[in-house]
């Protein structure tokens, strides 16, 4: 029976007809026992006059103002902020895939790790979203068109294979493209969808060099910014991994501050997961953001139902009590 707000507050008025209901009701008390005092022979009373039954007389009287008020309070349509699942909404998957994912800082690798917790995320997705799948090393890929159907970006997500460098730009920029393709089909007399991507990366970009680059991740991240389209950003790894490349021991150390401006940049937020726990507690919190909005609904059904309670009770009990309603 929360509130945080009415459709409807005029109904309030209805609060002067409840008071003036109380004051009548003690008026005429008071009238009644007047009345009576003034024609009775009080000794006489006191021995043919039934018990009185003192306050507990008054209890349906007291239950019927009480239902009244909270009654009032439903008319005027009490609403409250409630979990609503998202509808419509457009989310892009972009994974790397680049050779420093093998690493085994985060066991068993840092790639499966990621597998597992994409895999729970996207499995858990509330189903109205339209979630698709980006992989990109070197390049970029779409997988995974957005849709509902889960099925098919889990066995995408299963079936990612590590390539050489890193193209942090082109994923994002190929989110962008997949999404505007999208929400050109189903958009509708509302406009396009709300659309997000995740981003979940290990290192920094190689492919160009500079962040800045037309198709660098920081030009992708201001695009995303242009487009209203937020970049949750996941750094994925720690300072110590390493791999082995061409026989060669290569250390691998996460890049957190080139996807923490990413995030910045886009208007998105930035998250870290070293382990493989960590990066499940990100995706289940950014399931619950992204799966869910809050919003302002109807809450008026709990006070219609207190107050129509409380008015049966202080019916049966007036007839209980007094052989009538009061």
């Amino acid at each position: 029976m929360s509130i945080t707000g009415f459709a409807a507050p005029w109904w309030f008025l209805m609060l002067l007809a409840v008071i003036a209901v109380a004051v009548g009701y003690v008026v005429s008390q008071r009238v009644r026992r007047k009345r009576t005092l003034r024609f009775a022979n009080l000794e006489l009373l006191e021995k043919v006059a039934p018990r009185s039954q003192g306050w507990v007389r008054h209890v349906p009287a007291v239950l019927i103002v009480l239902s009244l008020l909270v009654l009032t309070v439903a008319l005027a349509g009490p609403t409250a902020e409630q979990k609503v699942p998202r509808n419509r909404a457009t989310v892009m998957l972009v994974v790397d895939v680049s050779l420093s994912m093998e690493a085994t800082d985060v066991s068993p690798n840092r790639l499966k790790a990621a597998q597992d917790a994409a895999t729970d995320f996207a499995e858990k997705l509330t189903p109205g979203v339209n979630l698709g799948l980006i992989s990109f090393a070197g390049t970029a890929t779409v997988l995974v068109a957005p849709t509902t159907d889960r099925r098919g970006v889990v066995n995408g997500i299963k079936n990612l294979k590590l390539a050489q460098s890193t193209a942090t730009g082109e994923g994002i920029f190929a989110a962008l493209q997949s999404i505007e393709s999208f929400s050109a089909v189903v958009g509708g007399v509302d406009g396009p969808p709300p659309a997000r991507i995740v981003l979940m990366s290990d290192g920094k970009q190689t492919v160009p060099e500079d962040l800045y680059a037309p198709r660098g991740a920081y030009t992708a991240s201001q695009a995303a910014k242009q487009a209203q389209i937020p970049i949750s950003s996941i750094s994925f790894g720690t300072s110590h991994g390493t791999v082995e490349i061409e026989g060669k021991t290569v250390g691998v150390e996460v890049d957190d501050q080139s996807l923490k401006e990413v995030a910045k940049l886009s208007g998105g937020e930035f998250y870290k997961a070293a382990t493989a726990e960590e990066i499940k507690r990100v995706y289940a919190d950014l399931g619950e953001q992204i799966g869910y909005e809050l919003k302002n609904t109807d809450a008026s059904r709990p006070w219609a139902i207190v107050g129509t309670l409380l008015l049966m009770i202080a019916a049966g009990g007036a007839l209980f009590l007094g052989q009538r309603l009061p």
